[in-house]
């Protein structure tokens, strides 16, 4: 059941009708929220159900059992229990195939041909939005363990806080601490979180099926069938794909907080217009904010992050947290290379003493030079991301030397769509205010006409087949 589907439009209008007629009954509108979660969920895969109960639950009761030992290595058993599990369910349904792939590529390199056959794993699928749920269950109990927040006693709220369908598939990852307080909240719908649902959601949608164009008449091309296209259809191409995945990925967060605001519920912010970086630390504080904040506070952090005594040390941090973070996207090794460019990038930007608070500072041609650069080198990085192989990437960057710019396919549409993309990221945040407000002012005839004039849009731009978002795969 995708957010761009006929099928979400009809399920989220009788979850919504239904959450807002028990807004007096908050116990009974948790738990009719919570099975309507665990149903959307189900409609992808049933049997994948009692892998995110399991989880859930493990991470509840070991919270709650940490909280109430008084010794440290008693409740570090509990936090281990807990991490372990999750762990554990990540590694079996997300990268078991990649490390036997693995483990028999380093034995063919000395001669050796060693592929066991373990029958399971033919027939694991990987499991919609597993990345998403165990980050959330892991930061969960870090944050009981470390005293941050309290344990939540009652199961309900924490399988709901779990499973929120809005941001369950593809994120945002949300923080216990910002949602848990939410839900025995009295909700409030008012007229301008209203307007703002809508305009989100509908920013959204407009963003996927932008992104759909885009990648059917342009990017797939270039990366299914590179040999046919010329190096100025690849070189497009190429900046298509990272404006096509910005599009899919921020249209998805756009839905997912729109959706959520419908409900009474607010989550937090993933994208921040990340093309107007200046630098890829600063590109790291506006882009899968969510995930970027998540490694810092869980990962980077703990490992010493910048506090180490020796530079070289820090360095090392962030190579180790973005190799890490690119292998949560995908298991392969595509994605390593990925995220050790970011790494490399990120570890490069400190050493010549680039910081975020710096951006303000700097005069206007050098901040012009670093966002032109940062884009530079994110569309290259994107590239290993996209690419079948790290083969392909290189073969495409040594088909932008062939300069064959002759017969090149490239429709205005795209081309526009693709420069709007980018341009959106430089426009002033107060025309998404201006938008809430027209539409919150109008009549109720005039928002109606509006949503059928949006549907029919989106209706013409839309391919005949529903397209998955990108980080359902993740």
């Amino acid at each position: 059941m995708f957010f761009n589907s006929i099928s979400f439009a009809i399920f989220f209008f009788i979850v919504f009708s239904v959450a807002w007629m028990a807004v007096n009954a908050l116990r009974f509108r948790t738990f009719f929220l919570t099975i309507s979660s665990l149903f959307f969920y189900g409609m992808w895969n049933p049997w994948y159900l009692p892998l995110i109960l399991l989880t859930t639950w493990v991470s509840w009761e070991s919270a709650n059992r940490l909280h109430r030992k008084t010794t440290l290595s008693r409740r570090k058993f509990w936090l281990g229990v807990s991490v372990i599990t999750s762990l554990s369910v990540l590694v079996i349904f997300k990268y078991a195939l990649f490390a036997k792939s693995s483990i028999e590529t380093v034995f063919s390199v000395f001669g050796v041909h060693f592929s066991p056959e373990i029958a399971f794993l033919s027939k694991i699928t990987l499991p919609v939005g597993i990345s998403f749920y165990t980050f959330q269950t892991m930061s969960y109990t870090i944050d009981v363990f470390r005293g941050k927040i309290a344990p939540e006693r009652s199961l309900l709220n924490y399988t709901f806080y779990v499973s929120f369908f809005p941001q369950l598939v593809a994120g945002p990852i949300v923080r216990a601490s910002d949602f848990l307080p939410q839900i025995n909240q009295r909700p409030l719908l008012s007229d301008a979180l209203y307007a703002r649902g809508v305009i989100l959601i509908m920013i959204g949608l407009f963003k996927k099926v932008t992104a759909d164009f885009i990648a059917i008449n342009l990017v797939d091309r270039v990366f299914n069938a590179s040999e046919m296209m010329s190096s100025l259809e690849i070189l497009v191409g190429l900046y298509g794909y990272t404006a096509q995945i910005y599009c899919d990925f921020s249209g998805y967060s756009d839905v997912a907080i729109g959706a959520a605001l419908l409900l009474g519920f607010n989550l937090t912010e993933n994208f921040n217009q990340p093309f107007r970086a200046s630098n890829l630390s600063e590109f790291w504080h506006r882009w899968h904010i969510s995930l970027s904040t998540w490694l810092r506070d869980y990962l980077y952090i703990p490992l010493g992050g910048s506090k180490t005594r020796l530079p070289a040390l820090t360095y090392l941090n962030l190579m180790i947290t973005m190799l890490l973070g690119g292998l949560w996207h995908g298991s392969a090794w595509k994605f390593v290379v990925w995220g050790g460019l970011h790494g490399f990038g990120l570890a490069l930007t400190r050493a010549m003493g680039i910081r975020d608070n710096q951006a303000k500072s700097t005069n206007m041609l050098i901040k012009i030079g670093g966002v032109v650069f940062t884009l530079q080198f994110v569309v290259a990085a994107f590239v290993f991301f996209r690419a079948s192989s790290f083969t392909q990437a290189l073969s495409l960057f040594a088909r932008l030397g062939d300069l064959t710019f002759s017969h090149a396919n490239l429709p205005w549409t795209v081309l526009t769509l693709i420069f709007g993309a980018y341009a959106v990221n430089f426009l002033p945040l107060r025309i998404l205010v201006i938008l809430e407000n027209l539409y919150m002012k109008s009549s109720i005839a005039v928002q109606t006409i509006a949503l059928f004039g949006f549907a029919i849009l989106l209706q013409k731009m839309t391919s005949s087949q529903v397209v998955p978002f990108i980080y359902f795969q993740f």
